[in-house]
């Protein structure tokens, strides 16, 4: 009996200790609920489910895109929302095409020709077509009491909250000293706003609801605020009398719905075209939901109010309470609370931008950078992060887009010669290839589908999983082997010339062997043969070839140049801008056969004194400090997320800034969370407990349900 007792007291203290150790996770994120207090550009706030998201100004609305079109635009995206122009000049993707000399063949190109003018327009045509849409400004309509329309400078006493833990957004604020007070959500399986409204302005006819559909730009940018435009497109309204009414907006290749559903009375009328305003009858409290869909999903069964609240709160915590988390409360260093709030705060950007069926584009749901299109080289950056935080079915939603867009990629690499599939850089829904004299032309995209394969990998290791990926692992590495040219006389294996690293700042032509590149294609190499090996399926000896006889990584004075071809890497002043990515070698990737250690400290020292980190992009310091934890340097990791340069802002919101063209650059989101999660975890090999912070203390780091990282 006495034994029986020790058994039981013995497992109440483990259960006990056990309950302390877990981390209170409503505590960590409602710490950094984002408040706003005043009109600012830069912070608008965004509410969405992953494959949809809506962006909202400081009244709750959409209410002032134009004002906020110079700071974070106020955008409505979906996935499924784009448009292509017909092609009534018979454009040829072929007339984007430059032969470029690769070890004396001649490898077609889609870039950015100047001429002929017709090849030049139709450049111009496939980088924009085609094109994500902003699909509707749902704003309000605010008059004053003489009757004119209120500006930004008229609303007063703001006070704004975005519950990060159950994804709804508050504001309350005055016109004219009459308090108006608005509730948004997003619905976490549909995209459907919800809105609840409650002044004595309703009252008073002095609140309406604008439902304002814009027209695309065709530019690099979209900010959801083009109001006329030489498109022939239709909108038209039906109002079935029942408390709802659905527009209808027809464009060139699609066709979709915007549908309203309110409580209470209500009526809506066309003022313009695509311009409809809703009337709340005289009450002071007003709620209504609006959904986005194409017009191919057949009748609209609009949510209400009280459905999509249920979802938001529902969906945002059950993704709070999966995975992993981190909690700097026990820290005592000042920069501390500042991580974990952009630990937070990346993790619902993330999960509300990047986790739809498709690549995500770097500025997400919010508004068009490149036109709208995903870059394929910072999937990367968008999605590790998952599976390092135990959501990896997060990244895995995105990779059946990979085996939809294969016959492309494998037509690209036929087209040049290569064996396998190249993977698209810039490109769109169905994987066509947008012109690009950069783009076209990068290499460090290809490996990636290996990375995500392994990671999906590492979380469910079966058989299935590794039949379900083979087919594109396998192609890839085809690709990867093929690409190398074997040079007889070096008797070694090159990448290029005909290539452009991560760092874009070396010309294709003149350019062979960066470092980066090279070490990724050691490894993905040796990833495929592993997988083949677990497969039980016999090596493929050109893989092995490749890999036994690839290039060094190439050295000069004891230090990684940036590539073979540049041995002024550190002289000429515009090879110490941009990216870096010499430190991918050893951050995004784990330590290879060609890597020698010290040299590559000796590296990191002499960038980390005379880059001109200014010239740099948000996810470059998460990548230094990942260079700097597996280097054993966990005081350089810290200083690394923190250094002092623009495009290492992190705004209220969560955003990270970069400039005024990138006022958000969701790839510094994830490269934070990629790299705490490194940091906490670790790495391969590592058994310390968070080996990529400091011993001095003060960084008494909490975690759980972390995973290790290459």
């Amino acid at each position: 009996m006495k034994k029986v007792f020790i058994a039981v007291s013995l497992c109440l203290l483990l259960t006990t200790a056990k309950a302390q150790d877990k981390i209170d996770r409503k505590a960590v994120v409602t710490r950094h609920n984002v408040n706003i207090t005043k009109i600012d550009t830069l912070n608008s706030l965004s509410v969405g489910n992953g494959t949809f998201a809506f962006t909202v100004d400081a009244t709750g609305l959409q209410t002032f895109p134009d004002y906020y079109q110079a700071g974070l635009p106020l955008g409505t995206q979906s996935e499924w929302g784009w448009d292509a122009l017909p092609n009534t000049e018979n454009y040829k993707f072929e007339e984007t095409l430059r032969d470029y000399d690769q070890n004396g063949r001649q490898i077609p190109y889609s870039v950015q020709i100047k001429t002929p003018e017709h090849a030049a327009k139709a450049v111009e045509y496939f980088r924009a077509n085609a094109h994500r849409l902003q699909l509707g400004n749902l704003g309000f309509e605010l008059y004053k009491k003489d009757g004119a329309l209120a500006q930004p400078s008229d609303i007063k006493s703001i006070k704004q909250t975005l519950n990060v833990w159950t994804g709804e957004i508050e504001s309350t604020f005055t016109l004219e000293g009459t308090p108006v007070k608005v509730w948004t959500a997003s619905h976490q399986e549909k995209d459907v706003i919800g809105v609840k409204v409650a002044s004595d302005l309703i009252k008073k006819g002095q609140l309406k609801i604008r439902m304002r559909i814009p027209f695309p730009t065709m530019k690099w940018g979209d900010n959801g605020n083009l109001w006329k435009a030489d498109f022939a497109y239709t909108s038209t309204l039906l109002n079935n009398g029942k408390n709802e009414a659905i527009i209808t907006h027809k464009m060139d290749s699609i066709t979709y719905n915007v549908g309203l559903k309110w409580k209470g009375t209500a009526a809506i009328a066309q003022k313009e075209a695509h311009y409809y305003l809703l009337t709340p009858s005289k009450n002071s409290e007003f709620e209504f939901s609006c959904e986005f869909a194409p017009a191919h999903k057949g009748k609209m069964a609009i949510p209400d109010v009280a459905a999509v609240q249920s979802s938001s709160i529902s969906g945002w915590e059950k993704f709070w309470k999966s995975g992993g988390a981190v909690d700097f409360s026990q820290c005592t260093d000042e920069r501390a609370f500042e991580l974990e709030r952009r630990v937070v705060l990346s993790q619902y950007l993330t999960k509300l931008q990047c986790t739809g069926n498709e690549p995500p584009q770097e500025t997400g749901l919010t508004y068009n950078s490149w036109y709208g299109k995903p870059h394929l080289e910072m999937h990367w950056w968008h999605g590790v992060h998952f599976p390092l935080w135990g959501r990896a079915g997060l990244l895995e939603k995105s990779l059946p887009w990979y085996n939809k867009v294969y016959d492309n990629a494998k037509k690209i690499a036929e087209r040049q010669g290569f064996d396998g599939v190249r993977w698209q850089k810039m490109t769109d829904p169905d994987g066509n290839e947008a012109p690009s004299s950069i783009g076209a032309l990068l290499i460090w995209q290809q490996p990636h589908f290996i990375t995500y394969a392994e990671l999906m990998y590492r979380d469910h290791k079966d058989k299935a999983t590794l039949d379900l990926y083979k087919k594109r692992v396998f192609a890839t590495a085809d690709f990867m082997a093929s690409f190398a040219y074997y040079d007889k006389d070096k008797k070694r294996y090159i990448l290029g010339p005909g290539v452009i690293p991560a760092q874009e700042r070396f010309k294709a032509t003149e350019t062979f062997n960066p470092t980066y590149e090279l070490a990724y294609w050691n490894w993905a190499l040796n990833t495929a043969l592993e997988w083949k090996k677990r497969l039980g399926e016999p090596e493929v000896a050109k893989w092995k070839q490749v890999i036994a006889q690839l290039s060094p990584l190439p050295v000069q004075e004891n230090v990684y140049l940036a590539t073979e071809s540049a041995t002024d890497s550190y002289t000429n002043p515009e090879y110490k801008t941009d990216h870096p990515s010499v430190f991918g070698t050893y951050g995004m990737l784990p330590e290879t056969t060609l890597l020698d250690k010290k040299i590559m400290r000796n590296t990191f020292d002499l960038i980390w004194k005379t880059w001109s980190w200014n010239e740099t992009w948000g996810w470059d310091f998460p990548m230094t400090a990942m260079t700097a934890a597996r280097l054993g340097m966990p005081e350089k990791a810290v200083d690394a997320l923190f250094m002092d340069v623009q495009k290492n802002t992190y705004l209220a919101n969560g955003h990270n800034y970069q400039e005024d063209r990138l006022p958000l650059y969701l790839p510094g989101n994830g490269g934070v969370l990629t790299t705490v999660a490194m940091m906490c975890a670790g790495w391969d090999g590592t058994t310390e407990k968070n080996p990529g912070f400091p011993k001095d203390g003060k960084w008494n780091v909490r975690w759980e349900g972390l995973e290790k990282m290459f």
